[in-house]
Order: structure tokens, then sequence, then C-alpha cells
């Protein structure tokens, strides 16, 4: 895995529900199953763990997945790779109950491919009312203007999302990464920032969904 600053990469954001009754045994092991994917090839970086927080969904969710990719052919061969359908049939399927997909290209990433250890990141998925797309591209140039306009910010990143079948109509993500969890909770600009720029485009959008998740340390893994 590279840390050092990258250019084009290719995010992949995934929410998803595990079972209320679940055994915390089977939950272990697919968070570890998946943290393991880290050894393939394809992947610039993957954590996975449960959601900290959701500040609006109208769906239930409790874990959170987030990778890099160098390009959409890598994320096309993880997904298809031997391990990763595993992991996915063996330890995922059988407790999972719902899952929501972001995928977006990135141009230039501002900052380390692998975000630190306990970095708090929060995550965002914009859903357009039906006819409405062309209004993403007004959403984007305005969380552009957000991330140009206040410096707490360790990364910011955001696009269309190539994957709308497995968004369920969620066309557009956005991740940002603070330093910490404190910073996260203490930037009332940014959490300003945004409720204007959903109140504005209230009239275009069918829901959004926004979950805080930390980066825990790095774990040792065996499937």
């Amino acid at each position: 895995m590279s840390t050092e600053p990258s250019g084009s990469i290719v995010e992949h954001l995934v929410l998803f529900n595990i079972n209320d009754d679940e055994d915390p045994t089977n939950v272990n092991n697919l968070v570890n199953g998946l943290v393991s994917l880290n050894s393939l090839d394809q992947v610039l970086y993957l954590t996975a763990g449960p959601i900290l927080r959701i500040r609006s969904s109208p769906l239930k969710l409790t874990h959170l997945i987030h990778a890099r990719y160098r390009s959409k052919e890598d994320l096309s061969s993880y997904t298809t790779h031997p391990a990763h359908v595993k992991v996915a049939v063996e330890l995922a399927l059988p407790i999972c109950v719902d899952n929501i997909v972001s995928d977006w290209a990135v141009d230039s990433l501002d900052g380390p491919v692998v975000p630190h250890p306990n970095r708090a990141m929060r995550v965002t998925f914009f859903k357009f009312k039906e006819g409405m797309e062309e209004k993403k591209d007004e959403i984007l140039e305005e969380l552009g203007k957000i991330k140009k306009s206040l410096g707490v910010f360790e990364q910011v990143s955001f696009g269309g999302n190539f994957n709308i079948e497995r968004g369920k109509g969620y066309g557009l993500g956005s991740l940002v990464i603070f330093p910490d969890l404190n910073e996260l909770d203490a930037c009332e600009e940014y959490e300003d920032a945004m409720r204007k720029t959903i109140e504005r485009f209230k009239a275009s959008l069918d829901g959004y969904i926004a979950v805080d998740y930390v980066v825990p340390r790095p774990q040792s893994t065996v499937l």
C-alpha cells in the first residue's frame, strides 16, 4: 500500500447493514476478511469497520468499507478476484441485509492515499429526484467551493457515482477527512456549509445519507 500523495484514483465506498442479532464473531470475521484484501495488488488502501454515527439516513446502516484503486479496471479486477468473492460469498452475504455502493474517480488527490489511523471521515451520498440528475454538476461545483473556502480538512474527495445500479439511485458521493474526531465535531463552518448546500438543492434531491467513521489502527488478520 502506498502512503504517498497520488494523482488520479478511484474511490470505493460501501455502506451496509448487518443483522441486529448477529453473532459478534461473524461480524469480526467479516471485518477481518475485508481488511485482509489490502494484500491484493489492485488495492491501494482498504479500511472496514463499524459506522460511528449516522447523521442522516432513510436506511439502517451499521458498517462501512472505504477502498482506493489506481483505476476503474483495478476496481473491476478486485471485484471479481477470487479472494474478494470468497469474502463476499462466505462472510458478507450470510449476515448483511442491505448495502449501498458509491464509486467515483478523482483526477487529483491531495494528501496521502492511505489515511492515518484515528482520522475522522464524513461520508455523504446524494440521491437526485427523477429528471434532476443535471443538478449533479452544480452540487459538485458547490462542494469544490467548500473545499477551497475551509482549511480544516486533511483531505476532500467527491464525484459522480459510476456504479449507480449498486448505489440504489445515490448518484453523487463525498468524502471529507479530518485530523481527528474532535476537529470534525468542532467544525461548525463545514456543517453550516453542507446544510446550506442541501437546502439550496432541496427541490432536486430525493434524500441524502451522511455518516461518520474513524479510521482504525492497522490490524493483523488471517482468513
